[in-house]
């Protein structure tokens, strides 16, 4: 799960921002930030590991506190500000991306996912930059989601469907309802879930299954 901090003096833009990337299955944010002091005492790599940063913020800008951090996460600049001063400006602070504030969320998530793994994706030009990102476009699930076999993702599917019963799973799947106890262990034990109900929700979240 990759950890995201966003630093943004626009309270709806970035909350609209949080909200979409909460909606992504290998992205959680952990907090944010509306002022320059807010982020500087707000954040580090030990606790974030990538900070969205907007260039203007209260009190000091984004790029003045990314210079400030001791040891600042791997940063993107996302800003109404997209011209080749200011990216210029931000490579030289220490960032990794500069991204418009119009920038699809899908582009954005492969940024985060890009820098996450160390790639610096702020001098590419736009062939490279469009070639990285599509390696980064597919959530990086947690070990324990991507071990699961396609009969556990059937169950989960069934499930999500609201078809819960160990019988009816049982009939579904033509496998005895043993079976099907069995699977749901490894299930639960996979996502970190307790029941049947909270495997539903937390493969949909997962984008594991359909929400049909």
């Amino acid at each position: 799960m990759i950890r995201v901090w966003i630093a943004d003096d626009h309270h709806l833009f970035a909350e609209g921002l949080s909200q979409a990337l909460n909606s992504i299955p290998d992205m959680r944010v952990q907090g944010m930030s509306h002022t320059g002091p807010d982020l500087l005492s707000s954040v580090s790599a030990a606790t974030t590991d990538v900070l969205l940063v907007d260039l203007e913020l209260p009190q000091a800008s984004g790029l003045e506190v990314l210079r400030a951090l001791d040891r600042p996460p791997p940063t993107i600049v996302v800003t109404m500000h997209a011209d080749s001063e200011h990216q210029k400006e931000a490579r030289m602070s220490g960032a990794r991306g500069f991204f418009s504030k119009s920038t699809p969320l899908a582009t954005l998530a492969a940024a985060v996912r890009a820098v996450h793994s160390g790639e610096s994706l702020i001098d590419l030009g736009n062939e490279d930059l469009s070639s990285t990102l599509d390696r980064h476009r597919r959530p990086v699930l947690e070990p324990g989601a991507a071990a699961l076999t396609e009969r556990e993702k059937e169950l989960l599917a069934l499930l999500a469907r609201g078809i819960s019963a160990t019988e009816d799973l049982a009939d579904e799947l033509y496998i005895s309802q043993k079976t099907v106890k069995n699977h749901l262990a490894n299930i639960f034990g996979k996502l970190g879930v307790n029941d049947r109900t909270q495997a539903a929700v937390e493969a949909i979240r997962l984008g594991l299954v359909d929400r049909k």
